[in-house]
């Protein structure tokens, strides 16, 4: 078994800013600890100093048993590297080291095919012998088995790059959880996950006898798995962390307990401060005048000072306030129509009428066609009008189909994906990026701009490069954009991936007051609960509305209104 334990932990940036001060807490022998906070409040930089990536300013970083790592790019390769290179990455040292040698020979030996090259070959191999990795070896068959449905002999060299960011992501969990280490570290791991797949991470972690620190803003995975919450607290010198001891159930009523308790302290010490100042201030004019109250005033004076020297108690953590603000407009009765509409293969003809106003969520497995669909639209259809074209400056790649699918009169189109590369925001911050505007939105007076950005809990990184924003902090610039841009059709591809627990209950509360129509491809379930029906892209092909939220990878079954 194993554990991990943090003491007073501090971390400053390279800009001398303290990002983490006086962390402490611990994961005990088999605890599921989920770490939650605020985007860009420092989680993952959190796992990069329990992994020892990153060497924290003061304090200590205690571990035992063997450590597992998956990072939070799994899921986004988009090198060359190949399904072998994934599971070595996330194999025991001794197995990486070895490995790496073994490429270094198997390349030199395919440069100089001499005997001194071979016999160094064949100690890399003996060395990978000796390491474990032929036992790794039939580990990661089962892997490839599992996750692809391929022998490793047959996977191996397959480049990550034609997996989808779920089978990344499943293949080094299966990895992760068959293999040898007690401990683990893993940063969002049901990212890309559909949820017959976020269901199985979920058994897996309930049952599994390792210690499991993760990083997840799933609130149902959360419920399902956390043996205890571990938050990131935002903190005008520095964030901490507090410790739930409970499950997700009781985290919100014991973290409002928390705050009241805090306040109720501060409260009490505010009151016998100003007693004590009025105190010394009654005795110092009474021994003005009367000798014998010297001894009082001093008596008081000196309780004062050890009483402010022992300071008030802990100070209230700074709360997230995000305000998200979509306004949207008024179109057509007929927001979308679809009529005989075929993803090239991907699904059966369908028809589906979207109306003005509606909430209708996109669900079902991962490469059934629910991104497609929502790419179409936000081209504006088959055959788009001039004024239905996205209020975004994207290069949307076409989507093959027959059929025809139209957006209604004044749909303006407002397309949200995780996958956006942006090479028009890189090298710019986030006050330029509102300054200068676009063709679809006005630009910003620097005021208003902070002032916005302050509603999306982004003031504090309003001078960094786009580039340089956590995941959920980019989430939140493009809704934001979205937000400014008279989109009137929202098309949201996973929104609450990369979001925070309170930004993405700012997103639900947005999107209620948003006047337009929104169509959500989601995995969340927690999120998916506040639409009104749902398109529901089956692994065979079909797909089906249903007033339901349907999770089965088939559609058989569902009951079409």
């Amino acid at each position: 078994m194993g554990h991990v334990d943090l003491q007073h932990v501090t971390y400053s940036l390279p800009d001398d800013r303290r990002l983490l001060d006086d962390v402490s807490f611990r994961v005990g022998d088999g605890a599921r600890a989920a770490l939650v906070g605020a985007n860009g409040a420092g989680k993952t930089t959190l796992l990069t100093i329990v992994s020892g990536d990153r060497q924290p300013d003061t304090g200590s970083v205690v571990r035992s048993g063997g450590l597992g790592v998956m990072r939070q790019f799994v899921g986004s390769l988009r090198d060359r590297s190949t399904v072998r290179d994934l599971l070595v990455s996330v194999a025991p040292p001794a197995v990486r080291a070895a490995a790496e040698k073994v490429e270094r020979a198997e390349l030199a030996l395919m440069e100089t095919d001499d005997e001194p090259t071979q016999l160094r070959y064949a100690h890399a191999l003996a060395e990978w012998g000796d390491a474990g990795g032929y036992e790794a070896e039939v580990l990661w068959d089962v892997c490839t088995t599992e996750a692809l449905g391929l022998a490793f002999t047959t996977a191996r060299w397959r480049e990550v790059t034609t997996l989808s960011g779920g089978e990344q992501k499943r293949l080094a969990l299966e990895a992760l959880l068959r293999g040898p280490d007690e401990v683990l570290l893993l940063d969002e791991p049901d990212n890309y996950l559909d949820v017959p797949a976020k269901r199985w991470l979920e058994e897996q972690l309930r049952t599994t006898a390792k210690t499991v620190l993760y990083v997840s803003h799933d609130r149902e995975l959360l419920a399902a798995t956390a043996t205890s919450v571990v938050t990131v607290e935002l903190g005008a010198a520095g964030n901490s962390v507090w410790v739930h001891g409970g499950g997700f159930a009781a985290y919100h009523q014991a973290r409002r307990a928390r705050f009241e308790r805090l306040e109720e302290l501060r409260r009490r010490w505010d009151e016998e401060h100003d007693k004590l100042k009025a105190l010394v201030l009654r005795l110092r004019q009474k021994a003005a005048y009367n000798d014998g109250m010297a001894g009082a005033y001093q008596a008081a004076c000196t309780r004062l000072e050890r009483f402010e020297q022992a300071g008030p108690p802990q100070a209230l953590p700074l709360q997230q306030d995000v305000q998200m603000r979509l306004a949207g407009g008024r179109t057509g009765k007929r927001a979308v129509v679809c009529e005989a509409l075929e993803l090239t293969d991907l699904t059966a003809p369908f028809d589906v009428e979207i109306w003005y106003g509606e909430r209708v969520a996109v669900l079902g497995p991962n490469g059934s066609g629910k991104s497609h669909f929502l790419r179409l639209l936000a081209a504006g259809g088959s055959d788009p009008e001039p004024d239905q074209r996205p209020v975004e400056d994207l290069v949307i790649a076409p989507v093959a189909h027959h059929g025809r699918a139209r957006l209604g009169a004044r749909v303006r189109p407002g397309w949200f994906a995780q996958t956006h590369e942006h090479p028009e925001l890189v090298g710019r911050t986030l006050l330029d990026i509102l300054w200068r505007g676009d063709e679809h939105r006005d630009g910003l007076g620097r005021e208003q701009a902070a002032r916005v950005l302050d509603r999306y809990e982004l003031a504090v990184a309003a001078e960094q490069p786009f580039e340089t924003l956590s995941g959920g902090q980019q989430a939140r610039l493009q809704i934001l954009l979205l937000e400014l841009s008279g989109a009137t059709l929202l098309l949201l591809d996973e929104p609450t991936d990369n979001l925070d627990l309170v930004s993405a209950e700012a997103l639900e509360e947005g999107l209620a007051g948003f006047a337009g129509t929104v169509v959500a491809v989601t995995h969340d379930r927690w999120f998916a609960r506040s639409f009104d029906r749902y398109l529901v892209f089956g692994a065979d092909g079909l797909v089906a509305e249903s007033d339901e939220p349907v999770w089965d990878t088939a559609v058989s079954g569902v009951n079409i209104p």
